[in-house]
């Protein structure tokens, strides 16, 4: 059998969105990922469904696997062939014990690549507005460890020329040194009046920083409960933080939002919330499931030659209409000749995508909306279609039957709970939510369904609902729930201006 590879692959200092590319495109092709403890879990989901997730992480207190077993197990599984990424927090060769895996493959003759990653010792001050370089301030910067192999026995640090020698000093994984490393750069000669700054979670949304003099950076580091993974920045570019802390001024930051989206639609909305500044999770309380086609869908179908308006109310209604037409052995071309009308410009843009037109978006994105704005012509004596998602409100096809038109509504998918909503609920409410946002009355129903099978029923009426529009908002209320913002405008873009506009309040 030939032998695998191991790539030894740097993730960032945290934020997700610092991997580089060529560590993104290892992670895809990877049968094994060997994952430490503060790799971001939303890397993992680039990975294959085949690939295998093995957990090592080492936290100060606690290791899951001692670095030999890691070596053990990178080389078997090369040996048996898998491609293998060591996915490391950071970049593997700086304080990461990259070099020691990296010679064990060596010894072992296991052919491996160095992926680095951007290093903490850089993004995480930078991250806290702070230049670890600046021609003014600083031209030297010195990376040393907090936390010393302790089988050495004695510290190599040479705290005497450490002290004097660099303008900046960045300690990595020092918050339990931080008196210790404080007294020693002073007795060593840096000035006591030193800026300091100790960033806590740094690249995350939950990032935290200190700043203090030398003299006490420790005492202000332990008011603030300052706690690991943390590092230490000794110099005057801390300073520049005044003017350069850009992370921490973003609207939403310091928020902890939960987007309910379905998880194929989700990916906008987070990338979106996060870009100003949340700490965003993710908890699909819906999923799209198709239907069994119908006799009142071959129906419809048959009469659309005849059909005057054809409505779709989703996005994804659209995409469903077609998955239907196959086994008809139809195409989109069946609707030649209707007018389309589209619950929402998201709705509209789908359907245009495909070549079609379309002929009417109301104002109010919602069924009352096209019963306010359609045009009153020629409604009466003909006929309309609206495909739909089955349990949809029936608004929109008893208006327009009461202009008089005759009107096939037909379910082409259906809205369900995922099978691992209740688990995932559990896991996500153990810390509390700044809001929680909902995009349809089915998203409500679906969490507070899950809220309820996890013993935590209580929770729905303790948390503030972040709604897209007031039909979800009715359905938030009507469960006992409380809706802090709702969107001006029903739509992805409103909802994200309302909680952006709300800020941290």
């Amino acid at each position: 059998m030939q032998t695998g590879r191991v790539y030894l692959v740097g993730a960032g200092p945290g934020d997700p969105g610092l991997l580089t590319v060529k560590g993104a495109a290892v992670l895809r092709c990877a049968d094994i990922v060997v994952y430490d403890h503060l790799v971001s879990p939303r890397l993992l989901k680039a990975c294959r469904p085949s690939t295998k997730r093995v957990y090592v992480g080492k936290a100060a207190d606690r290791h899951t696997a001692t670095q030999a077993m890691i070596n053990r197990l990178l080389i078997r599984a090369a040996r048996a062939g898998k491609s293998v990424v060591r996915l490391k927090g950071g970049d593997p060769f700086l304080f990461g014990r990259g070099g020691e895996e990296a010679l064990a493959l060596r010894r072992a003759n296991v052919p491996y690549d160095i992926v680095p990653g951007v290093t903490s010792a850089i993004a995480v001050p930078a991250y806290a507005g702070i230049p670890v370089t600046h021609r003014q301030v600083s031209s030297s910067v010195a990376i040393v460890t907090g936390h010393e192999d302790p089988s050495k026995g004695t510290s190599a640090i040479q705290w005497e020329r450490l002290a004097m020698s660099c303008e900046t000093l960045v300690f990595m994984m020092a918050v339990s040194r931080l008196p210790a490393i404080a007294t020693r750069l002073i007795r060593s000669g840096r000035a006591a009046t030193t800026p300091c700054a100790v960033i806590e979670w740094g690249t995350y949304p939950r990032q935290r920083t200190v700043t203090a003099p030398l003299k006490t950076i420790a005492a202000a580091a332990r008011r603030a409960s300052i706690k690991a993974p943390a590092i230490l920045v000794v110099g005057h570019v801390v300073s520049l933080r005044r003017q350069l802390r850009w992370f921490e001024r973003r609207p939403l930051f310091g928020t902890r939002l939960l987007v309910t989206r379905a998880s194929e639609k989700a990916g906008d909305l987070v990338t979106r919330l996060e870009a100003l500044g949340a700490e965003v999770e993710q908890l699909p309380a819906i999923e799209l499931a198709p239907v069994k086609l119908s006799a009142a869908f071959r129906d419809a179908v048959t009469a659309l030659p005849q059909t005057h308006w054809v409505f779709f109310t989703s996005p994804e209604g659209i995409g469903w209409f077609r998955h239907m037409l196959k086994p008809l052995r139809k195409d989109l071309r069946c609707l030649a000749g209707c007018h389309i009308g589209a619950i929402g410009p998201k709705t509209a843009e789908t359907i245009e995508q495909l070549g079609l037109h379309v002929d009417f978006v109301p104002r109010q994105f919602r069924q009352e909306g096209v019963l306010q704005e359609l045009p009153q012509r020629m409604l009466r004596g003909t006929r309309a279609a609206i495909f739909c998602a089955a349990g949809s409100r029936d608004v929109l096809a008893e208006g327009l039957r009461a202009k008089g038109m005759t009107v096939a509504k037909v379910s082409i998918y259906h809205t369900r709970s995922p099978k691992t909503m209740i688990r995932d609920v559990r896991a996500l409410f153990r810390r509390p939510f700044t809001y929680v946002t909902v995009t349809s009355a089915s998203c409500v129903d679906h969490l507070a369904q899950a809220l309820r099978a996890a013993g935590q029923a209580a929770q729905f009426r303790r948390v503030r609902f972040a709604s897209i529009g007031p039909i979800t908002s009715a359905a938030v209320r009507a469960r006992g729930g409380r809706v802090a913002i709702e969107a001006r405008m029903s739509t992805i873009d409103g909802l994200v201006d309302a909680l952006r506009r709300r800020g941290v309040r």
